[in-house]
């Protein structure tokens, strides 16, 4: 599945919170809703284990604390009870809290319904920070076209060339990274339309909880992809994959000779005042006010068992959903 969540600089996002569990959508949710609300989910994606707000031990009294922050002075005044209602028909489906911020015509907005963490009562924080997830690919995308701009990279020009340690197929170009045709196998699974699954790094389910705090480097990732068939010619199809971002990422390191979380800052994030947003590299807890996640699963004996899943490793998205 892919990994998605509400941009930082969108006009509408929406995180969900919830106990997750196979399979991890419910139709029911998105029969309940508003207008408001699936405009929103679908601009946000549904959440997922390898994407759940995490926890920081460091950071939980902060967070009480700062759950009840200043909301912006534009939502002053504004109740806009079809959000509420909108929000709080995902709790009332079963998950534990949804966080939303809105700026359109009527200003900001920022609301949250449900829990912060299972048995308290307190709300998820409406500044609260999240594992971004695949949003990530916008913002690496956007440095590598800020260097098309400035000349140092060609969108059509074979990444083999940039990046010749690898031994890609030169037919694979800039372009086909940013547009996920280049047919490179996704590291994190391929699912094709027969049902057939060739798996990968596991970035869900059972298999992904045992390892979620392992760390892994970029040129891993990539390498494992390259082991693997590539699903289609380069240029002749489009699929979804992982692969392209993190070697988008890593274009970007050679070009500039600096660290991709450089470019992020230099070029992104302190120019817009994204004070809060910055790549996770290792980082397993996320810092300041934050909700949490969870993943339900059973034993080996049968019995329900629920994790909190809140700290976990990124690394496994390099450049492709690794955005805090």
């Amino acid at each position: 599945m892919k990994t998605q969540s509400p941009p930082v600089i969108t006009a509408t996002g929406l995180r969900i919170y919830g106990v997750h569990q196979r399979p991890v959508i419910r139709d029911k949710v998105f029969r309940r809703v508003t207008v408001t609300a699936l405009a929103a989910a679908l601009l946000a994606g549904a959440a997922t284990p390898a994407v759940a707000a995490a926890d920081s031990n460091a950071a939980v009294l902060k967070a009480a604390a700062d759950s009840n922050a200043a909301v912006p002075k534009a939502a002053d005044g504004q109740d806009r009870p079809e959000l509420q209602a909108a929000m709080q028909a995902f709790v009332d489906a079963g998950f534990a809290g949804v966080q939303v911020r809105v700026h359109d015509e009527q200003g900001e907005w920022v609301g949250s319904a449900g829990v912060r963490k299972l048995g308290q009562n307190v709300k998820p924080p409406t500044n609260g920070r999240f594992w971004a997830g695949s949003v990530s690919k916008t913002f690496t995308a956007t440095v590598v076209l800020q260097l098309v701009a400035e000349g140092k990279i060609g969108l059509d020009t074979p990444v083999a060339g940039y990046l010749p340690e690898f031994g890609l197929d030169r037919r694979i170009t800039v372009r086909m990274l940013l547009q996920h045709t280049s047919g490179l196998f996704n590291y994190t699974g391929e699912y094709y339309d027969d049902g057939t699954v060739v798996p990968g790094i596991p970035a869900t389910g059972d298999e992904w909880l045992n390892n979620r705090f392992r760390s892994y480097q970029p040129e891993e990732l990539i390498r494992l992809a390259l082991s693997k068939s590539p699903r289609f010619e380069p240029g002749t199809g489009q699929n979804y994959s992982n692969t392209n971002y993190t070697l988008a990422m890593l274009l970007i390191e050679k070009v500039t000779g600096r660290s991709y979380a450089e470019e992020m800052q230099r070029r992104i994030l302190r120019p817009l005042g994204l004070k809060g947003t910055m790549p996770a590299g290792n980082r397993t807890q996320l810092p300041g006010p934050h909700a949490h996640g969870y993943y339900r699963y059973k034993d080996a004996a049968g019995r329900q068992k629920v994790v909190d899943i809140s700290r976990q490793n990124l690394s496994l998205l390099a450049g492709a959903g690794d955005l805090i």
